[in-house]
């Protein structure tokens, strides 16, 4: 809900625009994402912070995060500080691309407080340190560059760009780390990639048209302004031909042309 929430709540508090393509670019975003999260198989049940530590160790998970952070220092360092202003999509893919660390280091930090009223010894281990220290910098990261976005562009447009970013790659980072691809069937495939497609559309919608003034009572006049054939004149028939660009002073002599 807090795709529709923000749009909505932005429109009538901040006084942000958001005309009907951008309400349905909301609605397909977060149409794209439920189809998304509904075709993602189950996690592996992860119970103790040992085998968790194995999960992040694993070369795959290794070789993405390192990915990852390359994307991540390449926006942050190099495009933030030249394309930042103009284009929306690099905080925010900076802010989505840390949030794949800061829900990994979420779920590591839930085993080990369910470990330490257990009774297990969490506080000597070393990925609990590893997790908090990961998660209050991935957190930081994202609250600057989203506070960033908010401050340059329209809100109605960041929050659903950042909750289809983020639902994205989090989606990914989790099927990378428990390996949920290998048990995915035909099924899951089509919809997983149907609805990626579809919130492709959604973002499309977003951020291409927020600046058409589209809503259900000028529809028609949209529809039919395309529509119009350019109106011919005679040139025997005109009496007057008046330049509606600048229009001739008082004080200056009208010439009529009188066509025969």
């Amino acid at each position: 809900f807090s795709v529709p929430c923000s749009a909505i709540l932005s429109s009538y508090l901040l006084g942000e625009r958001l005309n009907l393509l951008g309400k349905l670019g909301c609605v397909l975003s977060l149409v794209g994402s439920t189809v998304m999260v509904i075709h993602a198989p189950e996690d592996e049940e992860v119970t103790t912070l040992d085998e968790m530590s194995s999960k992040l160790k694993e070369p795959g998970f290794l070789a993405y995060a390192a990915i990852l952070l390359a994307v991540c220092f390449l926006l942050i360092f190099y495009l933030a500080p030249r394309y930042g202003q103009s284009n929306i999509l690099i905080y925010l893919t900076i802010c989505s691309v840390i949030g794949a660390f800061s829900v990994s280091s979420v779920k590591g930090l839930g085993i080990a407080i369910k470990g330490f009223f257990s009774g297990r010894p969490v506080l000597q281990h070393p990925l609990t340190w590893i997790l908090v220290i990961t998660l209050v910098a991935s957190i930081t990261t994202q609250i600057n560059y989203l506070n960033k976005a908010l401050d340059i562009f329209n809100t109605s447009l960041v929050f659903p760009i950042y909750y289809v970013l983020f639902t994205t790659i989090v989606i990914t980072t989790s099927v990378i780390l428990f390996k949920e691809w290998v048990t995915m069937t035909i099924v899951d495939i089509i919809g997983t990639v149907c609805g990626f497609l579809t919130i492709i559309l959604g973002v499309f919608l977003l951020h291409a048209f927020k600046d058409m003034e589209v809503s259900l009572g000028n529809l028609p006049q949209v529809l039919q302004s395309g529509d119009q054939a350019p109106v011919t004149r005679d040139d025997k028939n005109i009496l007057i031909e008046v330049d509606n660009s600048s229009i001739a002073p008082e004080d200056k002599p009208k010439v009529f042309v009188i066509y025969t």
